[in-house]
């Protein structure tokens, strides 16, 4: 092939830049789009997620009172019983004879009580007329006095001697449930034959279990912020609600009520002890279980929230992007407090009308330009089937779900 002759050359260049000349400039990039929420001041309430341990309202051992032979138990473990019920009997037979002796000492010191009164009211009539000296009716008044004390000290005797008889026959304390007994029919109770309870043999316990009580703490430290804040409102302790939540993960339908407060934090863990009064018709909680509970202990105002994803950090500290006048995208420097749901509380850095650029973080630059759209928070998810479960036992269910 021959090369094309030089008086072609220019020809070429000139078409070759007529070419380039004709072409278009490259459209201009358009800014990324980003999800937004405006921030807005919202009153929200102050819960507290923590763990608390369940004891009954009212708990006594019953408890033998006097020692003897355990001849019967007089009702069912288990069972509801009613204060003044009989729930034991202790042989009453040494406890009776007893009581027998000391009524008959009674009636002997009284005869002679009787007898030494009759004789000093004579030797008192004898003493004007000078039958008998002034020694003789001072004798017959000391023996009076002296018999009279006597009786009295014997009718103390009989009635003690008929409490401890009324100690055989056990009965309840309280209204509540009896637990399980501790001993058996034919065991021998007590310590002595004066025992008054000190060193009894406990035979069961009675406990009312509606409602409950739950024990729970809350560090004197977070405490004593909460009531510094300017922007928390503490409730009044009757007004403080508690959601209990079941071991097993379910929630109680019946909220609570704090019932006590102590005044003083313990020096060993630095938390103050709190308590509260939670219904139980159904005797559905029981004493010792554990269980979580959410306190509401008043309000938080003048706070933003924002969804966690929003909310960026970096060695300065917590922050978020929004888009400000001009689709400019702002950096706000945020505190924030604990969660909330699944979002943030901001307490400060925000203020009301701030678009807050929640998705389409990936495409944001502070000082770069952003569309804000409105935000829309991803839909319910249905949870993948569990392992083993049959198509069949799934058909006609409703997916479960959980929370974004």
């Amino acid at each position: 092939m021959k090369p094309a002759p030089k008086a072609l050359l220019p020809c070429l260049v000139i078409i070759a830049v007529a070419g380039c000349s004709s072409g278009k400039a490259p459209p201009t990039a358009e800014p990324p789009q980003v999800g937004t929420v405006a921030a807005a001041q919202q009153t929200i309430p102050l819960t507290r997620n923590l763990v608390g341990r369940l004891s009954a309202y009212m708990s006594a051992n019953v408890v033998a009172r006097v020692s003897g032979v355990l001849v019967k138990r007089a009702y069912n473990e288990g069972d509801e019983v009613r204060q003044g019920q009989l729930l034991f009997e202790i042989d009453p037979s040494y406890y009776t004879a007893v009581l027998d002796n000391n009524q008959a000492v009674l009636a002997e010191d009284q005869a002679t009580f009787t007898n030494n009164r009759v004789t000093a009211e004579r030797e008192r009539k004898l003493l004007p007329v000078g039958s008998v000296s002034q020694q003789t009716v001072d004798d017959a008044d000391a023996a009076e006095r002296s018999a009279a004390a006597k009786v009295q000290a014997d009718q103390a005797a009989v009635e003690t001697a008929r409490i401890n008889l009324g100690y055989t026959r056990v009965t309840s304390p309280i209204s509540g449930t009896a637990s399980q007994q501790q001993v058996t029919q034919g065991a021998l109770v007590g310590s002595a034959t004066s025992d008054t309870g000190s060193g009894g043999t406990l035979l069961t316990t009675v406990a009312r279990i509606d409602p409950l009580y739950v024990n729970f703490t809350i560090s004197a430290a977070d405490l004593l912020t909460l009531r510094q804040s300017q922007n928390v409102a503490l409730a009044h302790q009757r007004d403080t609600k508690v959601q209990i939540t079941l071991p097993n993960g379910g929630p109680y339908e019946r909220a609570g009520t704090l019932d006590f407060s102590d005044v003083a934090a313990n020096p060993t863990t630095g938390a103050v002890n709190l308590r509260a009064l939670v219904p139980n018709p159904k005797h559905e909680l029981l004493p010792g279980m554990y269980v979580t509970l959410s306190i509401t202990l008043g309000e938080r105002s003048h706070v933003y929230l924002v969804p966690q994803q929003a909310v960026q950090r970096d060695t300065v500290g917590a922050y978020a992007l929004v888009v400000g006048p001009g689709d400019v995208v702002l950096r706000k420097n945020v505190t924030t407090a604990e969660s909330y749901g699944n979002d943030w509380i901001v307490t400060d850095g925000l203020v009301s009308g701030d678009q807050v650029i929640v998705s389409g973080l990936q495409g944001a630059r502070e000082g770069g330009q952003a569309k804000a759209v409105p935000w829309q928070p991803p839909p319910l998810t249905a949870s993948p089937p569990r392992a083993g479960a049959s198509d069949a036992s799934n058909a006609g269910s409703p997916p479960a779900t959980r929370r974004p």
